[in-house]
């Protein structure tokens, strides 16, 4: 009777035991079969300031390098980076200034694009932007003229080139050159220097006879005049 009891006993143990981990691996297999939730798609972020500032750049400007030395009348545009409130599209004046927001009246012509860059970022990093990101584009160059005036072939206004550089003789050259009665010797430039009407006296045979004399650069503005020989 005892041996019955024992063997009943062993077989309701074997039989719990069997139970419970069919139970478990039940559990396990609709556990591993359940599909898994999908990662939530992170929120769509903010542009960043540079990227959505990059729209103020302006568009249709001339395509110079940044040593293009800055001329009265040139038409800019100014852009500081983040702030589109300072963007400026303007001509600089004939007395070589230009507004800026903030800063005022600031005479930028004669500086090269990256000197008037400089500038800029140095005065508004001084007293109200903490480094800032400034572009100056070139949107249209200046009209730039002379006037060759008296004893040459076509007188009257000539477009300097864009590139300056240009001297008195090559001006004569535009205007025609000499006419068979010009002195060449007694050149007059009327030039305005600090607000003043200047004549310059230029000997033109010297420049093109002697390769040691420096050139007459011309500026815009010059009025030159070739007189008639005395003989």
């Amino acid at each position: 009777m005892k041996s019955k009891n024992t063997v009943g006993l062993i077989f309701m143990f074997v039989s719990y035991l069997t139970l419970g981990f069919l139970l478990c691996a039940g559990n396990l297999t609709a556990q591993s079969a359940a599909p898994s939730a999908a990662p939530s798609a992170p929120p769509p972020s903010a542009p960043s300031s540079a990227s959505s500032s990059r729209g103020s750049e302006g568009a249709g400007g001339i395509a110079v390098d940044s040593s293009y030395v800055l001329q009265k009348n040139d038409e800019i545009t100014i852009t500081v980076y983040g702030e589109d409130d300072l963007t400026t599209q303007t001509r600089i004046s004939k007395t070589g200034n230009i507004a800026f927001p903030l800063l005022g009246s600031l005479k930028i012509d004669g500086m090269t694009i990256d000197e008037a860059t400089a500038e800029i970022r140095r005065l508004l990093d001084k007293d109200y932007i903490v480094n800032p990101q400034v572009r100056i584009m070139l949107m249209d160059y200046a009209k730039q003229r002379i006037t060759v005036l008296g004893q040459v072939k076509n007188p009257g206004e000539l477009d300097l080139p864009v590139e300056g550089g240009l001297d008195l003789l090559g001006a004569v050259a535009m205007a025609g050159g000499f006419t068979g009665i010009a002195d060449p010797g007694r050149v007059r430039v009327r030039r305005n220097i600090d607000g003043k009407d200047v004549i310059l006296k230029v000997n033109a045979k010297d420049l093109e006879k002697n390769d040691n004399v420096k050139p007459f650069l011309v500026e815009p503005g010059d009025t030159i005049t070739v007189p008639e020989s005395l003989f």
